[in-house]
């Protein structure tokens, strides 16, 4: 059997190294040097490998992190499960610290000014976080259905959004909500990854159209349609969370003819806000929910009532932080963003120019170094946080595509690798590297594309900086340092 055991097992990390995502990462590399080279050249350069230019200076950071993979492989991968806890520490005290950091740059004092050199420990404390929460989720008796180790686990992902956020670095903050795609994969109820997706439901439509009035009547289509989506969607957790499945029928029936009775009248007899009578409703069916739990003992109809007052009570909220919390310059972007706005001079202007920078590319693009928009500085930031229009301005639609093709490979492959490991420590990490990924890429792809807000965020691989690669690459190699262990020898 110990003849059999040591058998499969592969003396060297090299040869147990998942070679496929080192292939998709250095050709990731290749791709975003590429990018960097046509977003930062300007017309008359003669060596775009000058360190005087960010073409030279990115082969710089290029060189670093493979160098830093290659040191990421050759230590012990029982290293980053033992210090877990000691490297979380470190980076949040160093987050912390960073919020006091006399020097601000754009805004935001989320920068280490060393000399030439700065530093971004938000970009660090992701793999740190990963640690520290696969260590914690791996340790004997934890349970994710039990509430206090759910809880204690979010805290380890709360405590560096909070201190990033003091840096007034709101974007980065959001980058750990990608840790919930690991929660789901560890057996987080759905019901908790459908509210989420359900309050940004209720803040899109409510906000997009709060001043459009339904018929001739004084009903804001935004909020008429909100509070009919919490009634529609209590009433559908009616139906798959509980046993008695006649309720949830009937709650439909009594919600929909009261509701289209309160139009009719609102609209042919006297017109009035028929929200009141949804409000009234969604008091009905909190009051009958809780009624249902107090006397069938069944706890499930209680969380029902919760997520319904939750969904009420977030809405009426996000609207009052939008309209009297939130500062000009933030309510223009998120009006801009829903089509509210258009302010191509102001707020939108970055998206306007990034668009057609990818539109003029057409299928095949303008060719390398070839891209007026980029070339002429229309675009701000387009080589950091809106590289990719570079790609759709150069490389056209087929290198575009072949990019998100090479992010979507890593990605699944991530998780492949992730679901191979022999313990938990290494399969809750793998999927908070592929869920950090996952959202750089649909955020900085989807704000680029106008589709997401603009919250600043770069785009792995391509944004040209030091620290985001250097960030990157310590999220990959720790990952393929712990995969490659699986099938070591053990002294």
């Amino acid at each position: 059997m110990a003849n059999n055991y040591h058998a499969n097992k592969q003396p060297g990390v090299i040869r147990s190294l998942d070679w496929w995502t080192v292939g998709i990462y250095l050709s990731l590399l290749v791709f975003g040097w590429v990018s960097v080279c046509g977003a930062s050249y300007t017309y008359g350069d003669t060596d775009i490998f000058s360190l005087g230019t960010r073409s030279g200076m990115q082969v710089i950071w290029i060189g670093t992190s493979i160098c830093l993979g290659f040191v990421l492989l050759m230590m012990d991968d029982r290293l980053y499960d033992t210090f877990a806890y000691v490297i979380y520490g470190l980076l949040v005290l160093l987050l912390f610290a960073t919020i006091f950091n006399p020097h601000s740059i754009k805004g935001s004092r989320s920068w280490i000014v060393l000399g030439p050199l700065r530093l971004q420990p938000a970009e660090f404390a992701k793999f740190a976080t990963a640690l520290a929460i696969s260590k914690f989720m791996s340790s004997y008796g934890f349970t994710i259905h039990n509430w206090k180790h759910f809880a204690t686990a979010c805290g380890i992902i709360l405590l560096p959004m909070i201190c990033i956020v003091g840096q007034s670095e709101t974007g980065s903050a959001l980058v750990y909500l990608s840790f919930f795609l690991m929660f789901y994969r560890e057996g987080m109820p759905g019901s908790i990854l459908f509210t989420g997706i359900a309050m940004i439901v209720y803040f899109v439509v409510g906000v997009k159209y709060e001043g459009l009035m339904l018929w001739n009547t004084p009903t804001s289509v935004g909020k008429f349609f909100v509070l009919l989506l919490v009634q529609l969607f209590s009433i559908g957790m009616v139906w798959i969370y509980t046993q008695n499945k006649d309720k949830a029928p009937k709650m439909l029936a009594f919600v929909l003819v009261v509701t289209l009775s309160a139009l009719l009248f609102s609209e042919f007899v006297i017109p009035f806000d028929v929200v009141w009578v949804q409000l009234v409703l969604s008091a009905g069916i909190i009051g009958y929910l809780v009624y249902n739990s107090l006397t069938s003992f069944f706890s499930n109809y209680l969380f029902i009532a919760l997520f319904t007052i939750g969904s009420i009570a977030f809405f009426y909220s996000a609207d009052y932080v939008l309209n009297d919390v939130m500062q000009p310059h933030q309510r223009v972007r998120i009006n801009v963003l829903l089509g509210l706005e258009e302010d191509l001079a102001g707020a939108g202007y970055n998206v306007h120019q990034s668009e057609i920078a990818i539109g003029s590319g057409g299928l095949r693009g303008k060719g390398f170094l070839n891209g007026t928009q980029t070339k002429l500085n229309f675009v701000p930031e387009q080589d950091t946080d809106f590289i990719f229009c570079t790609v759709g301005e150069e490389e056209g639609f087929l290198g575009s595509a072949a990019v998100l093709f090479l992010f979507l490979a890593l990605i699944l492959r991530l998780m492949y690798v992730a679901e191979r490991q022999p313990f938990k420590f290494g399969r809750v990490y793998g999927y908070c590297v592929a869920g950090i990924f996952l959202f750089h890429v649909f955020i900085n792809v989807g704000m680029v594309l106008g589709l997401t807000p603009v919250i600043g965020i770069p785009l792995p691989f391509f944004s040209y900086g030091g620290s985001s690669l250097w960030g990157f690459t310590l999220l990959l190699f720790i990952f393929l340092r712990i995969d490659a262990g699986r099938n070591l020898i053990r002294q």
